[in-house]
């Protein structure tokens, strides 16, 4: 059935995952949940009609049975007295042979030879009158003290009750006693018990409800072979539509599904394919309107060079010869070098960031130290952090063994986010953490200025957004260093991730595999601070440029001073 699609469902292992494995195939397949709601629906459905017709046929049988059983000794009780009302006996002998003439007559007539024949009670004693007679399979207390009395109570009337007859194999079969009584002129009142086998009725009973069973187990198994069909059918189009589906997510936008028919399935196939038809030509339109844009972009940054290189080399020159200039034209000058140098900058990352749109970015990997890189960055930018009051500290608990990766991309990467950190950390401490674990390593660069909110925190590694428009950009960057920060971490492989809060802060982390082949990828140091919520930044000592705390194990690293 269903279950035949999960080969792997009753594989080697415990009995006891079957369970699981039953629920997981249930959640997976929707042909599984049908058959399987189908057939509980139905077998639940033949159960219930199957009780009824047992019940209703065995009180069915058993009525009819007792009604014959009950007309049967109802004969039998009358024959016994109009014998014994045309007898004259009335010594002993003679009583006695009436006694068996009435034994054989209810024999013959009620067809059952299990009787009881006992004296009644409150007959007048007399000492001709015969004691009675009794069949074996009546002895034994199978005619009870409760039927005995409504009997001797209600003379005129006929009783029976229910009792289980001996076979003789040591076993029982169910039966009728019917009680009633005959008055004998010379020798009393009787009381005249038949019993009935109901064997022949249980016999059919059984065979009818096996019948029952049979045809149920059938009719259940039709009913499987019919829903696996039809479910078959018409799942088999929609398991066609998934793949297809899953199919055209990955990026195959040729693949349709096949168009059978004018039903429904067909309408859906054709609908499907519709839309994937315009889907792909909606997404081949916007890749030719990308690639015009990357070109454009890439082509104009090209063409600009000229112009600034010739810009450049006439303000490098009037740059040297500021002093000799008056005070606004030297000022005009040194803007004009200023604003050439970032505008230099701004066509670099413009280039990159058309090379990373175009998919033609390559990696110059070579082993690296990730916290010499970092103490290089740092040492490079900390005049810049000292003009903003903001004291940077290195802490190096592991990262010292070298990792492949790009040395230049991982060091703009630093360069970036420290910039950033500088840029908004209201001069206060700016630590910088290395670690790595058996396949990572990681840095991370925390900040106690103002943070961000989370809208913010979605838009930071937007192209040329700003947390504040209004706010002066004193480093002078291009509003693309995060972009390409983030496009060169995953480039390697790699995550650059972001956490901030409205006047705590903010941490870049940045997590690097140590290999390529690096299967899982877990970051050694937190996204979120252990001081997170705390009021400030915590009380730090005066360190100079730069403090490096060595991994424990490892040669300690030498530290680094300002010179």
């Amino acid at each position: 059935m269903a279950a035949a699609d999960d080969p792997s469902l009753f594989a080697a292992g415990s009995w006891r995952d079957v369970p699981r494995r039953l629920a997981a195939l249930w959640n997976r397949s929707l042909q599984f949940r049908t058959v399987l709601i189908t057939l509980g629906l139905s077998g639940l459905a033949i159960l219930v009609i199957g009780l009824y017709m047992s019940l209703s046929i065995a009180s069915n049988l058993f009525q009819d049975q007792r009604e014959r059983v009950l007309a049967a000794s109802n004969n039998a009780t009358a024959a016994a007295q109009t014998l014994v009302a045309s007898s004259d006996a009335s010594d002993r002998g003679s009583l006695q042979l009436l006694m068996n003439s009435v034994i054989e007559t209810i024999s013959s007539v009620s067809g059952s030879s299990d009787f009881a024949i006992f004296r009644h009670p409150d007959a007048t004693p007399n000492s001709n009158a015969p004691p009675g007679a009794r069949s074996p399979r009546l002895g034994g207390g199978v005619i009870t003290d409760e039927l005995r009395e409504q009997v001797q109570d209600e003379p005129d009337g006929q009783y029976w009750q229910s009792v289980a007859l001996p076979d003789g194999d040591g076993d029982t079969v169910p039966g009728i006693v019917v009680g009633s009584t005959i008055d004998v002129p010379a020798a009393g009142r009787y009381e005249l018990y038949l019993g009935y086998e109901l064997a022949e009725a249980e016999q059919t009973l059984a065979f009818m409800q096996f019948t029952g069973i049979v045809g149920a187990a059938a009719l259940l198994a039709l009913l499987s072979a019919i829903t696996l069909v039809v479910v078959r059918w018409v799942i088999e189009p929609i398991r066609t539509a998934a793949a297809t589906s899953r199919r055209l997510a990955a990026g195959d936008l040729g693949v349709r599904m096949p168009e059978r028919g004018e039903d429904e399935l067909a309408t859906l196939a054709a609908s499907f394919n519709g839309m994937a038809d315009s889907l792909q030509a909606r997404i081949r339109e916007l890749a030719e309107l990308s690639v015009v844009q990357q070109r454009f972009v890439s082509d104009v940054s090209h063409e600009l060079r000229t112009p600034l290189t010739t810009i450049r080399l006439a303000g490098d020159v009037l740059y040297g010869q500021r002093e000799d200039f008056p005070g606004p034209t030297a000022r005009t000058v040194e803007l004009l070098h200023t604003q050439t140098d970032r505008f230099e900058r701004l066509l670099g990352d413009l280039l990159e960031i058309s090379r990373y749109d175009a998919g033609s970015v390559t990696l110059a990997t070579e082993p690296t130290n990730l916290v010499h890189l970092a103490g290089d960055a740092i040492e490079s930018m900390y005049e810049l952090a000292r003009d903003r009051g903001s004291e940077l500290r290195l802490v190096a608990q592991g990262g010292h063994l070298d990792a492949e990766v790009d040395p230049r991309r991982i060091r703009r990467i630093v360069r970036n986010v420290l910039g950033n950190a500088i840029e908004h950390g209201e001069g206060r401490p700016i630590v910088v953490a290395v670690d790595s674990n058996k396949t990572a390593i990681a840095l991370s660069v925390r900040d106690y200025g103002l943070g961000m909110t989370e809208d913010e925190i979605a838009r930071v590694f937007d192209r040329f957004w700003r947390a504040d428009p209004s706010r002066t950009r004193t480093i002078g960057g291009t509003g693309l260093g995060l972009a390409i920060s983030l496009e060169d971490a995953v480039a390697h492989g790699g995550s650059l991730d972001v956490w901030s809060r409205p006047g705590q802060g903010t941490v870049f982390r940045l997590t690097l595999p140590r290999s390529a082949d690096a299967a899982t990828l877990v970051s050694p140091l937190p996204l979120e601070p252990e001081d997170a919520g705390a009021e400030g930044p915590p009380p730090t000592e005066s360190l100079g440029a730069l403090e490096v705390e060595p991994e424990i194990g490892l040669e300690p690293e030498p530290e680094v001073h300002d010179a």
